[in-house]
């Protein structure tokens, strides 16, 4: 079998030989006459008679470019689209009659009675071309010309793409052998609804589908008689037959109206009639513009979660191995992705902020909202427009920018403000990441009800260099103390946490190893993009970053939104993702971009912290008393239970809140992503409405679910154990007998009345029973007796406790 196609494919050139030189090939006599013998050998010899025999007879499996289209989570919005050609394969049963015989009547009108090689105008060609003429003739069929793109799609290197498209014999041989093989194996019909898929129409547009929007901006089955013949006079020449231009507009209005549409009429495909009419057609001087990205986005308030996506696929390696690869993928690759972005969650969220910062703001009120369990992002909102454009932004605040005349991110920016990436590496947003220290005592067996004496400054074991402002006065080691002064007392995890005791967490992590509290926030999902910070979080230094726990380290609003998200997840992390859905143009559905997610900690630690988040945000511990909230209105504005934690960095140069219910975790940050040493004090009016506002907006009509309680008591009550009593022991006997039961004690810098003689123990707070390790503290006796003066009732008369005067 494969001899016998070697032999009819040499054939060709004898039969096409014999034709010319007897002058047989109608409408060439001229040609045939002067036919040089050289012309058809150098056709051959230049191809190479063997070479041609031995051309693969199928070409390479392959697809062309197809536009990725993106969608938000009610899978109807289209967001965005990428494309690196505006592309999109349709059924020939979807294409307008009038476009297929606009088609063939402009590139074939012998199409329907060749073999895929129209052997005519082959030879007028080569004779063309053979001479010193400066005009060249393809003679390209439709099979021919599809079967050149076919090439250069299916190529894999820059050569080969080189090689299909040269303006050379040898690469018309090769489409001659592949046409006549595409011929056998395809109807008329199948390969024109492939031709008209893959050809270029000008302005970047591929295909009859993207045509039609960009030119006519309708569907290709309702293009009219004088639109297809418009689309198919292109083809020849998409730059040259520019109707937007004014030679363009001349030149292609003649091609319609002269060759095209007579053409159409000879073939018997519309009546003389018809074409008159047609020929009278406004011809479009302008054209549709079609987005391509994110800069693109439907709607702007879409655009910073459009550019997380992308980001999103250029990080993952199932699109390829190199960023490149990843690219063309999603630009080429016809996927349709089903994104995680709620957009009435979003306009809410962009409606709040609004209501609260305006977009020339210097400073940029960030909020990211995460669904637990499964790492959706819902939405990233924030009052800058993303803009590539940003001529009119003023100078940047930061200084040493502003000197080199660098542009601020207001009102217009790509920057990935809430999620990271390129140059944004975070921002400091302070005590919310004491949720981390919280975490890893949990961990460590220290109990929700374990105390710690706080006081005014703590003189802890992290060492700072000499001159800096946090060092204890004289010495080399860190002096933190609390936001505004005061807050000395014994605090627990529940009122610690409630009240941001920043005395009461430090020392906490020194007993739970500062590398153990950076292991925690590892885990639950933090990345430490800044170079110092991630020095500082490696395995050589985190075990004296005392002040980690306060906040110091660069995050996101995302990464934070995730972690908090962890803990309402049962300390399930996942990956945050963008992705609901994608579907390949086979619509085959992938895993790719499902919730990937580990237990990031213990199920009991995770509701246990949980259990303590509730305080700062005024809602009810379940196992404990909060004594305190730092924002205490968003229980009652959400309306559900919640939890979350404020944050305020030293000179109040961020602000932040997150606070979270068991369906969502919404993150807010007010910061100058431009310059942040900035002397500006921001404070939480602006972004706690804006946090507990979105999320209300979003509770709005759901079920209340309350969280639930750890079924370890010893996470929350620890080892308890009886208080021995010191009554009107010394301070020396009963700090020894205290530390010898397995407490902590503290002896009261004030005294109390007592019948136990001035300056001995009066006492203990609490007595009875409490935590192993827990602070007791040593009540001091002034040495007053504490007896009611003569004719006090010490019970109550009989008949019960008196009555209350009405």
């Amino acid at each position: 079998m494969g001899s016998w196609f070697r032999r009819r494919d040499h054939n060709i050139f004898f039969n096409v030989f014999a034709l010319l030189t007897c002058g047989l090939v109608a409408g060439v006599v001229v040609a045939a006459a002067a036919f040089p013998v050289a012309a058809m050998s150098g056709l051959t010899a230049k191809a190479g008679g063997d070479a041609f025999a031995s051309l693969p007879s199928e070409l390479k499996d392959f697809a062309s470019p197809q536009i990725t289209r993106v969608y938000a989570s009610d899978n109807k919005t289209q967001i965005a689209q990428f494309y690196d050609e505006f592309r999109s394969d349709v059924r020939l049963k979807d294409i307008s009659k009038h476009m297929i015989a606009a088609m063939v009547a402009a590139e074939d009108r012998d199409f329907y009675n060749h073999n895929g090689v129209d052997l005519k105008g082959v030879a007028r060609a080569v004779v063309n071309n053979s001479g010193k003429s400066d005009s060249k003739q393809g003679a390209s069929t439709i099979t021919m010309q599809w079967v050149r793109m076919s090439l250069a799609y299916s190529a894999t290197s820059p050569s080969e793409v080189v090689k299909a498209t040269e303006d050379t014999n040898k690469r018309k041989v090769t489409e001659i052998k592949y046409a006549m093989q595409v011929e056998k194996k395809f109807s008329k019909d199948q390969i024109l609804e492939r031709y008209l898929n893959m050809a270029p129409f000008g302005k970047a547009t591929y295909g009859i589908f993207a045509a039609s929007k960009v030119y006519f901006n309708k569907k290709p089955k309702d293009l009219t008689i004088g639109q297809s013949a418009l689309l198919a006079a292109i083809v020849r020449a998409p730059s040259f037959y520019d109707p937007t231009t004014a030679d363009g507009y001349d030149e292609i209005r003649q091609r319609r109206n002269n060759y095209v549409i007579p053409g159409m009429v000879e073939a018997g495909a519309i009546t003389a009639a018809q074409g008159e009419a047609a020929k009278k057609e406004a011809i479009p001087r302008k054209v549709q513009s079609v987005g391509n990205g994110c800069v693109s986005v439907a709607n702007n308030n879409w655009g910073f979660f459009c550019d997380f996506f992308y980001r999103w696929w250029m990080d993952r390696p199932e699109f390829g191995a190199t960023q490149f690869d990843r690219e063309r993928r999603l630009k080429s690759g016809g996927y349709r992705i089903t994104t995680t972005i709620d957009l009435k969650a979003t306009k809410d969220a962009r409606g709040r902020i609004a209501d609260l910062i305006k977009e020339k703001n210097k400073n940029a009120l960030l909020l990211a909202a995460v669904e637990p369990r499964t790492g959706k992002v819902k939405l990233l909102a924030t009052n800058r427009k993303y803009n590539l454009d940003n001529s009119k932004n003023p100078l940047s605040s930061d200084p040493a920018k502003r000197r080199e005349d660098v542009k601020a991110t207001y009102p217009n920016t790509v920057n990935p403000l809430l999620s990271g990436g390129g140059d944004i590496t975070g921002y400091q947003a302070g005590s919310v990441m004491k949720i981390f220290t919280l975490i890893a005592a949990l961990e460590k067996g220290y109990p929700l009800q374990y105390t710690i004496k706080a006081e005014k400054f703590y003189r802890s074991k992290y060492i700072v260099e000499r001159s800096s402002d946090s060092a204890c006065p004289g010495s080399h080691f860190w002096c933190p103390q609390n936001s505004g002064g005061g807050g000395e007392g014994v605090y627990n995890m529940w009122t610690g946490f409630g009240r941001s005791i920043n005395t009461f967490f430090v020392p906490l992590e020194e007993r739970v190893g500062a590398d153990n509290v950076v292991d925690v926030a590892k885990r639950f999902g933090i990345k430490f993009r800044d170079p110092s910070d991630a020095k500082l979080a490696s395995d050589g230094y985190s075990h004296q970053w005392g002040a980690f726990t306060l906040g110091v380290s660069a995050t996101t609003p995302l990464d934070m939104a995730n972690a908090y998200a962890t803990l309402a997840a049962d300390g399930k992390y996942c990956d945050p993702t963008p992705i609901e859905q994608i579907t390949t143009r086979d619509n085959e559905k992938l895993d790719i971009g499902k919730p990937h997610c580990v237990q990031a900690t213990s199920v009991d630690v995770a509701r246990a912290a949980l259990d303590a988040a509730r305080c700062p945000v005024g809602d009810r511990a379940r196992t404990g008393s909060c004594g305190g909230a730092t924002a205490r209105q968003v229980r009652g504005v959400v309306d559900h239970p919640v939890f979350g934690k404020t944050g305020t960095t030293d000179r109040d140069r961020t602000a932040s809140l997150i606070a979270g219910t068991t369906s969502l975790v919404v993150a807010g940050y007010l910061v100058n992503p431009d310059y942040q040493a900035h002397k500006d004090r921001l404070r939480h009016d602006q972004v706690n409405p804006a946090v507990y506002r979105t999320l209300a907006d979003y509770m709005e009509g759901k079920p209340s679910v309350q969280f639930k309680r750890p079924e370890n008591r010893k996470l929350v009550y620890g080892e308890q154990r009886r208080i021995p009593d010191v009554e009107c022991d010394s301070l020396r006997s009963a700090r020894n007998r205290l530390e010898n039961a397995g407490f902590y004690p503290v002896i009261s810098a004030e005294e109390v009345e007592s019948d136990c003689p001035a300056g001995t123990a009066a006492g203990t707070e609490p007595s009875g029973r409490t935590v192993k390790n827990g602070v007791v503290v040593i009540n001091v006796s002034s040495g007053k007796p504490t007896t009611p003066p003569p004719g006090t009732p010490t019970t109550p008369p009989t008949g019960g406790p008196p009555r209350p005067p009405r």
